[in-house]
């Protein structure tokens, strides 16, 4: 696979000030960003530090059906329910998106977000591929983020590490990797995660720029 960065749209007009503040005349309706990207892109880090930027933004909460693993918070990093609740919230439309990994149920809630929205506050979502067309179709008004490699071979020695993992296990998830990068073209935005602060700065300003400012910008 060649340089991810001939994938890579440019972050464009943030509609910022060079101080942080929207930039007067520029709307900034409040809609749902998806932030997504292959294992090993840093989405989590990302998040993380866009958190930091500006703690108001609503960082939906998941839930699942997998057991709390060791420091883990029910409520802060996920919602911890059994197989029952959730397969009821499933037929009562109550999560964007839902998927199994592993044996394991994940979804996200939707009245978390859409109460969020209608506060008038921003709301930042980071799931996978498959979650992400999920809310394309539940919510087409969502922004849709793909997070992306400074190149295709960092991303591999990310994901290969130490070379501990077998040969077997590192194939399927540079498969799976190359899988979801290339499903890049169905994004809104592609923003390179060449160093977290950077990419979460563009990502916020993003954020507070007009939607369809941004479909022009990239199309």
């Amino acid at each position: 696979m060649s340089d991810t960065g001939n994938h890579v749209a440019a972050a464009g007009d943030t509609g910022r000030a060079t101080h942080g503040e929207p930039v007067p005349g520029r709307s900034s309706r409040r809609r749902l960003t998806v932030v997504s990207g292959p294992s090993g892109v840093g989405k989590s880090s990302v998040v993380s530090e866009l958190r930091r930027l500006d703690p108001d933004i609503y960082f939906s909460v998941s839930v699942t059906t997998r057991a709390p693993r060791p420091g883990e918070v029910d409520g802060a990093h996920y919602h911890f329910i059994d197989r029952a609740m959730f397969d009821r919230m499933v037929a009562a439309g109550e999560l964007l998106e839902h998927a199994e990994f592993a044996g394991n149920c994940y979804g996200t809630p939707r009245g978390p977000v859409e109460r969020a929205l209608a506060e008038g506050r921003q709301a930042v979502l980071e799931i996978e591929l498959q979650g992400a067309r999920q809310v394309r179709a539940a919510m087409p008004e969502a922004r849709l983020v793909m997070l992306m490699p400074p190149s295709w071979e960092e991303l591999v020695g990310r994901l290969t590490g130490r070379g501990t993992e077998e040969e077997a296990a590192v194939k399927a998830r540079l498969a799976e990797a190359e899988r979801e990068l290339a499903a890049a073209g169905e994004f809104d935005v592609r923003v390179v995660n060449a160093d977290v602060r950077t990419a979460a700065g563009q990502l916020l300003d993003l954020m507070n720029t007009d939607f369809e400012s941004i479909r022009e910008h990239h199309e």
